[in-house]
């Protein structure tokens, strides 16, 4: 009997495992569970990569991109006319259109005009300054966190400008050896994109693609002037276009632009070292004068101190 038993129990356990064992199969085999899982690892993917783009972003972009839109619609109407294309385009000029969005800078100023009030507000209610100078601070530090920002963005203008202009004759140079060697203008192009890693190697990369995908080579180089405002690339574009529609050879043009910018470098060059001599006046009288007083003056001051002592 206890032999029976046993063996009825084994048959039993034998059962129910293999019912477990077919019922999983089944479960493991059902399409729609199987599409189901798939798709929740992809969400999973999906959830990661967003989170590493996001991290990848800048600091500004995350942490003052949330608030823009609420901020720029509450001081839409203080604003400047226009003021939003304006620091577009700016943005534009700087290269970091794909970076920042205009109603960031804006939120930014506006966050640190805040910031800048109530610093000026806590030194002033600490006591710390007081009178004529408490309310100078009270204004001027709302200013300075205003235009911080823009003053930034102006510099990043500037100096992608400078960039453009400093490259702009060697990029020349090879343009005009690659279209004299055979190669046509767009093939001229893609050798300075390959060869140079600037802005302006970008800015050409950028008129390539335009071109490439169908957009004629007047308005390719007139969305090139309208990206830079660079004088003398706005003027290369101009010489540029004028000899296409008139049938002249690109590489004869080319090479006397070339010449032109290499000599407006120089002059530029030759411009920002006679600057110098009236800016390093200002660090000489602030930091080195003072020193070189206290290094002459010193002894005799300490001398005439003790005679009339």
């Amino acid at each position: 009997m206890a032999t029976v038993l046993a063996l009825l129990f084994l048959c039993g356990g034998a059962a129910l495992v293999l019912f477990g064992v077919a019922q999983r199969q089944d479960d493991e085999g059902d399409p729609e569970d199987a599409e189901e899982y798939l798709r929740s690892l992809d969400r999973e993917v999906d959830e990661a990569d967003e989170f590493q783009l996001l991290l990848q972003q800048p600091f500004l972009s995350r942490v003052v991109r949330p608030i823009a839109g609420g901020t720029l619609s509450l001081l839409e109407g203080v604003l400047p006319h226009n003021y939003r294309e304006r620091i577009h385009t700016s943005l534009v000029l700087a290269g970091l259109a794909y970076q920042y969005r205009a109603e960031e800078i804006i939120s930014l100023q506006a966050l640190g005009g805040i910031v800048g009030f109530l610093l000026g507000a806590w030194i002033v209610g600490a006591g710390v300054v007081g009178g004529g100078t408490g309310l100078l601070i009270l204004v001027l530090l709302p200013f300075l966190g205003i235009y911080a920002p823009k003053s930034w963005l102006d510099r990043q203008v500037q100096d992608r400008k400078d960039s453009i202009r400093r490259d702009l004759p060697d990029t020349l140079d090879l343009l005009a050896i690659s279209v004299e060697a055979g190669m046509g203008f767009e093939g001229a192009l893609g050798v300075v994109c390959d060869n140079f890693s600037s802005p302006l190697a970008d800015e050409f990369a950028r008129t390539l693609r335009e071109m490439e995908l169908g957009l004629p080579r007047r308005e390719a180089l007139q969305n090139l002037k309208k990206r830079t405002e660079v004088p003398e690339l706005s003027n290369f574009v101009l010489t540029l276009t004028q000899a296409d529609a008139l049938g002249m050879p690109v590489g004869r043009v080319l090479k006397t632009s070339a010449g032109e910018m290499r000599t407006k470098r120089q002059q530029w060059a030759r411009e920002k070292a006679a600057k110098l001599p009236v800016k390093i006046l200002f660090p000489l009288i602030l930091f080195i004068f003072p020193a070189i007083f206290v290094v002459l003056l010193g002894p005799a001051a300490s001398d005439i101190g003790g005679a009339f002592g």
